[in-house]
């Protein structure tokens, strides 16, 4: 009699890395119990893989995925055996993995590698019984090269220590962890390494002189990795309050209705910066505040007030970079908040859009043949137009730097889905939105407490993060 057991391998990995359990009703016939006796492991396939085919016979007990002597950390695997409910603990290497009997029965067991590095590679699997008896069975898990996500501060300067986070930043004694910036001729600089995570998942170093912008590489004895981003990225760059874009020949700034402009003062981080609030400009905790003057940046494309907009002087953002792949980009900006004035109430409402909702000059048609709308602000305050909502302060309450500069992330698909007070937006951000920004802070639907926050920001810029 054929005894195929399909399990479909992306739901049931998603199961048990979520940890779902359920709880047997007190009448059921097939209630779990730890059986007697030895287990006898067949094979193993990896459930995380992508499926092609199947090449079993009809007498096999099967899941789908590949069949696998080795697998990396985190990767689900199906255990296929005989007298498999004896088994009580599952270790790799040395370390314990997590097991849940809803997944296991007499000839299979769904259970997930691991994430940590084992600090004892022994390159087996052991399967201890309730009885005490350990059956060891030939697995290598493969340790990833490292793994770059972010960077505390992309714009920091020589001589300060830094950190990266990620994972897999592993020291060998045989071949030493190394963290190498780019150099202007695009040769690499070794930083100096200050401290290594317990877990692997952070790396703190001293930015090198001659570290340029470009990609950080970090090198372990498993591989090395180049990081999306860049150390002092201008890609993609929109607003660095500093230098003339290419369409222009200008500086970019503040463009709409209230005077607000850069500054600098001793904390820049590179030249000029943007800075919400004075000090003494409050934000109310109800969400009541609206104040253009102290906590807005709005850049409007055009200032034609004749009834054909051109975009001459203040052109449309994606006619500045790149927007094309926005799915797989992020907005990023540094951002300073000293521990003097934190940050307690409001959201930072971050709104791209469209000419049709907003330009700078007056309403008519554009030169691509749109209707436009001129200067207005009842688009930001519309639950139908999408924007993110950044509000580190909820987290704890109160949210400051202490002074220092640290760099903002948010993934456009996932951040710019949210509407004025709050809640989910029914629109989404297209292609064509990418003409204006503002940043204002104000209102987002939920409360704080009343405070005077400074919010210095600088280097806004679009960049892909896949």
């Amino acid at each position: 009699m054929k005894k195929n057991h399909i399990i479909n391998g992306i739901l049931l990995a998603a199961m048990v890395v979520s940890g779902l359990s359920f709880v047997a009703c007190s009448d059921e016939p097939d209630k779990y119990e730890v059986a007697s006796g030895v287990p006898t492991i067949k094979y193993i396939r990896c459930t995380s893989s992508e499926v092609v085919g199947n090449a079993d016979t009809e007498e096999t007990v099967y899941t789908n995925g590949q069949l696998v002597t080795e697998a990396t950390p985190q990767s689900v695997l199906c255990i296929v055996g005989e007298n498999l409910r004896s088994i009580t603990g599952i270790r790799f290497n040395n370390l314990d993995a997590v097991l849940n009997n809803s997944y296991m029965t007499d000839n299979t067991i769904l259970v997930a590698i691991p994430k940590n590095v084992p600090t004892e590679v022994t390159d087996k699997i052991y399967f201890s019984t309730k009885d005490g008896q350990v059956v060891t069975y030939d697995f290598h898990v493969v340790i990833p090269k490292p793994v770059v996500n972010t960077m505390n501060n992309e714009y920091a300067s020589v001589g300060t220590t830094e950190t990266l986070t990620g994972n897999y930043f592993i020291d060998d004694p045989n071949k030493p962890l190394t963290v190498a910036f780019t150099k202007a001729d695009g040769s690499l600089v070794n930083a100096e390494i200050t401290e290594i995570a317990a877990d692997f998942t952070y790396v703190k170093f001293i930015i090198p002189e001659g570290a340029a912008e470009g990609p950080i590489t970090v090198t372990s004895v498993y591989g090395a990795t180049k990081s999306m981003f860049h150390y002092k990225d201008t890609r993609g760059m929109l607003f660095d309050f500093d230098t003339p874009n290419e369409v222009t020949n200008t500086v970019l700034g503040n463009h709409g209705w209230n005077g607000h402009n850069a500054t600098t003062d001793e904390t820049a981080i590179s030249g000029n910066f943007f800075q919400f609030g004075d000090g003494e400009a409050q934000q109310k905790a109800d969400n009541s505040t609206w104040d253009e003057g102290n906590f807005s940046f709005v850049y409007w494309p055009g200032d034609d007030w004749s009834g054909l907009e051109n975009y001459a002087s203040n052109p449309r953002l994606l006619d500045v970079t790149d927007f094309s792949n926005y799915a797989n980009m992020a907005l990023k900006f540094e951002m300073n908040i000293p521990s003097s004035n934190p940050w307690k109430a409001a959201s930072m409402q971050i709104c791209f859009a469209g000419v049709e909702k907003v330009t700078g000059g007056g309403a008519g048609t554009d030169i691509y043949g749109k209707t436009v709308p001129g200067a207005n602000n009842s688009y930001m305050t519309s639950n139908s137009t999408p924007r993110a909502l950044y509000r580190p302060w909820t987290i704890t309450g109160s949210y400051d730097t202490g002074g220092e500069w640290i760099t903002v992330t948010l993934p456009i698909t996932s951040s710019f889905i949210y509407a004025w007070d709050g809640s989910l937006c029914q629109n989404q951000i297209t292609a064509e939105s990418f003409a204006s920004l503002w940043m204002f802070v104000a209102s987002g639907g939920i409360e704080g407490t009343d405070c005077q926050p400074i919010i210095k920001i600088d280097n806004i810029r679009v960049v892909s993060v896949k």
